[in-house]
């Protein structure tokens, strides 16, 4: 039977809670597709960094870079800071170590379940924001300029790191077409204001030319903001800049019922990590009442990737069979999340997903 081997950092807060569901949905589905998990936990996050001192051990990266794929809960606690006042967030760390470019943040609604938005054509949306990951706005991070009683953080763009985004979401466009989506591509930015932008935009444009069998836009990103509220079925894939991403990852997480049904992947070329959406939430930790879904919805958008890399059908075959139990569970079980006005806890949302399994 194939082995896979799976890097867990399950890290802080629920994420342990929502790392144990997951964990138990890939175990229930290797058999089924006759593949093998192997699941192999390593230390990282804000409690490990107070513990012993580091956030992210060489130990755990050099496991990752290893593993065929990693499985990430959150990471992160409110009051765990360093010396420059910012968080301790090792899964940044991740992403530039490992060169994952690519933040993929599909969101979908559910049947079953309801739905913020009163116009009925809400019950349709399905997604995907495509965030650029090592550049923008947070290749600042570490790198702010203290001057007197004034700090600059830069926003990168290259060429490099923009065209390589772009064309993972313009891929991204024609395989969702090819699976009877509309497979088109809204570039958001702020090209009006600033000159990095514009250069974006300008890379966009190049690169998009060969791509032609895609249909493309441009929208900046304050207007993108009111038409994701107001209008949210009318996109596909959005591709953007990196602190733009971060902020409308969550609103359109929001769209779908909250930070709880969203889950995303880093990718890049040679690694991938799969996370949801939501972070650690010390306020609801230990009381049974995470929503797993995310976190589940995560492993299932690793199998895809290493179906696509490995070119296993059989691991596609996993991914198809959780995201049908997620659905089931959902719209036959009568299963809602606390965050939704429901009663349904971590162990009744993983428990009926196990059961569709």
């Amino acid at each position: 039977m194939k082995e896979l081997s799976i890097a867990v950092l399950a890290g802080d807060g629920i994420g342990i809670e929502v790392m144990a569901a997951a964990t138990q949905v890939l175990q229930a589905v290797a058999p089924r597709i006759g593949r093998a998990f192997h699941l192999q936990p390593h230390p990282a996050g804000a409690q490990h960094y107070v513990d012993a001192g580091e956030s992210l051990p060489e130990a755990t990266l050099a496991a990752c870079r290893a593993a065929d794929a990693i499985l990430f809960g959150a990471m992160g606690l409110p009051h765990v800071r360093g010396a420059d006042g910012t968080e301790i967030i090792p899964q940044l760390d991740i992403r530039f170590a490992l060169d994952l470019y690519a933040g993929v943040r599909p969101v979908r609604t559910w049947p079953g379940l309801p739905v913020p938005l009163s116009d009925p054509r809400a019950t349709g949306i399905d997604l995907v924001l495509v965030r650029e990951n090592t550049e923008g706005l947070f290749w600042a991070r570490g790198r702010g300029v203290v001057d007197g009683d004034a700090v600059c953080d830069t926003m990168r763009i290259s060429r490099a790191g923009t065209g390589r985004v772009v064309d993972f979401a313009l891929r991204l466009a024609q395989k969702r077409r090819e699976q009877g989506r509309p497979g088109r591509v809204t570039n958001v930015d702020k090209a009006n204001v600033f000159r990095s932008m514009a250069f974006w935009r300008e890379i966009f444009v190049e690169r998009a030319a060969a791509f032609p069998d895609v249909q493309t836009e441009h929208a900046y990103v304050d207007a993108m903001a009111l038409n994701l509220v107001l209008k949210p079925w009318a996109y596909d894939v959005l591709v953007t800049e990196n602190m733009f991403g971060d902020i409308l990852s969550d609103l359109i997480a929001s769209l779908v019922g909250g930070m709880g049904m969203a889950p995303s992947g880093d990718i890049g070329d040679q690694h991938a990590l799969f996370q949801p959406a939501h972070g650690t939430a010390p306020d609801i930790v230990g009381k049974g009442i995470a929503n797993p879904t995310a976190m589940i919805l995560s492993a299932a958008m690793m199998l895809e990737w290493l179906a696509q890399r490995d070119g296993d059908t059989a691991l596609a075959d996993g991914a198809q069979a959780i995201e049908s139990a997620v659905r089931g569970a959902f719209e036959s079980d009568g299963v809602r999340p606390y965050e939704m006005g429901g009663r349904s806890g971590t162990a009744d949302i993983t428990r009926a997903v196990l059961e569709r399994l």
